[in-house]
């Protein structure tokens, strides 16, 4: 039977979130006694580069029900164009052909391939949508915008097309991260980023994703003010920062060796122009010493494909360099939620005790309202009794306000270390891999010097 189509009046707005993992401790536990007191709580193409494509299980949204349907996606084209920006100033930026293609078909009904242009602003808009309506999600970070970590032979610049290709490929891998994600992947805004090119933009805008944004200074404020941080997230936060101070290190001890080897293998051609000259001037040696001029042309020159491969496994571990700050993205979330709770605590709190103060008659602390009656002499019963009724109205209110926030951050905390813990199995397994690769590439690398060296012994064995 064949599937009906996704309603795109349905895709505005993100999928509710299902509940993962186990309950963990909410953030009401971390209030304490306080809220205990309180209640409850477009041009020429430039350079086209090698299609590289995943297989990936998407979700879309019927009416009434989700659907399974296999779906391929590859950023397989860069693009070098000038057109004019939001100041109508001309501009050079790089466009990246987006590919999605169904591999379910049925009644012999040939393939469709759904392709679109994105520049790298729209990946950023995305990923800024993804932080504010997941803020308990660890979102894919992007690769970088410009190149970090380089050593004497990269180029920094961003149009530069080795620079372009391997942010192609970090592009696709952020696409392919979403699209494994078990909530990511059911986003309305991020299949239409897929699908939907023209009006994309203002789609996203209508969510009014900017104004939930947290503003920074809010986030600085609270990370100061906060009186109970809960001490999971305030150790993965310090985990965050000693995961990115570690993975710099390692990136820019990995440029200087990459300097210094550049520099060795390129020397080792001088020992092919000396040996080329040697045999010029020699009868029964010639041979021998061209031919092993010719092994150390081959590894001098080799340096190269060496270097651009490292340069791949340096892309995977800037990846998890910028994946730390979205770790502590999620910290600073929970610490907003923190904040928040203990502020309302904290104003319950107050307007009981105000409530109190007027339903005895006796003033614990020094208030200005406490010197305006001593001044102006005191209120009628009328007027007493209308505040307390106002005040028992806030305090209700308040007790509402409390009890939603404590649902609100158990929850948040429950979903957040569930997806922490679905990020750290990625992450071990992820360097792991990477780690692994990369010593077998200085252990074949080593091989192949070693096999030179061998040939050279050969030659000179022959003279």
């Amino acid at each position: 039977m064949e599937q009906a189509p996704p309603d795109p009046e349905r895709q505005l707005q993100p999928a509710p979130l299902e509940p993962l993992g186990s309950p963990d401790a909410g953030l009401g536990a971390a209030v304490g006694k306080e809220a205990e007191g309180a209640g409850e709580e477009s041009s020429g193409v430039d350079t086209v580069f090698v299609v590289v494509v995943v297989l990936f299980t998407f979700v879309q949204m019927t009416h009434n029900n989700f659907w399974l349907k296999k779906i391929e996606i590859s950023v397989s084209e860069a693009e070098k164009r000038t057109g004019r920006n939001a100041m109508n100033m001309q501009e050079t930026y790089t466009a990246y052909l987006i590919e999605t293609r169904s591999v379910e078909h049925t009644d012999g009904q040939s393939v469709l391939t759904d392709s679109l242009w994105r520049r790298y602003s729209e990946f950023e808009l995305l990923r800024s949508y993804l932080l504010v309506y997941y803020p308990h999600i660890v979102v894919p970070p992007l690769p970088e915008k410009r190149a970090e970590f380089v050593w004497h032979k990269l180029s920094a610049d961003n149009m530069d097309p080795d620079f372009v290709e391997r942010r192609r490929i970090g592009l696709e891998n952020f696409l392919l991260r979403i699209a494994s994600h078990p909530i990511l992947c059911r986003d309305k805004i991020f299949y239409l980023f897929l699908t939907q090119e023209g009006n994309w933009k203002e789609t996203v805008n209508e969510t009014g994703f900017q104004l939930k944004a947290d503003s920074r200074l809010k986030a600085l404020n609270a990370t100061f003010r906060v009186k109970n941080p809960d001490k999971r997230f305030t150790d993965l936060k310090h985990y965050s920062d000693e995961l990115q101070s570690v993975i710099s290190h390692l990136l820019r001890v990995r440029a200087r060796v990459a300097d210094r080897l550049y520099g060795v293998y390129k020397v080792h051609g001088n020992y092919g122009r000396v040996f080329s000259e040697w045999s010029a001037i020699e009868k029964e040696m010639g041979d021998g010493l061209q031919s092993a001029g010719h092994h150390m042309d081959v590894y001098a020159s080799s340096i190269d494909d060496i270097l651009e491969d490292e340069e791949h496994y340096a892309d995977q571990l800037k990846e998890y360099l910028f994946y730390a700050e979205a770790l502590r993205a999620v910290c600073r979330k929970h610490e907003l939620m923190q904040y928040d709770l203990e502020m309302a605590a904290q104003d319950l709190a107050s307007k009981k005790q105000q409530c109190e103060e007027l339903v005895t008659g006796t003033v614990r602390t020094f208030s200005l309202k406490g010197m305006t009656t001593k001044l102006f002499g005191q209120e009628t019963p009328e007027q007493r009794e209308a505040r307390i009724k106002v005040l028992e109205e806030q305090i209700n209110e308040g007790e509402q306000q409390l009890k939603s926030k404590n649902l609100e951050g158990r929850e948040f905390v429950k979903n957040a270390w569930a997806d922490i813990e679905r990020f750290k199995e990625q992450k071990n397994r992820d360097l792991k891999e990477a780690l692994i690769s990369y010593a077998v590439m200085q252990i074949s690398m080593c091989k192949k010097g070693i096999q030179v060296w061998t040939n050279a012994k050969e030659c000179f064995s022959k003279m």
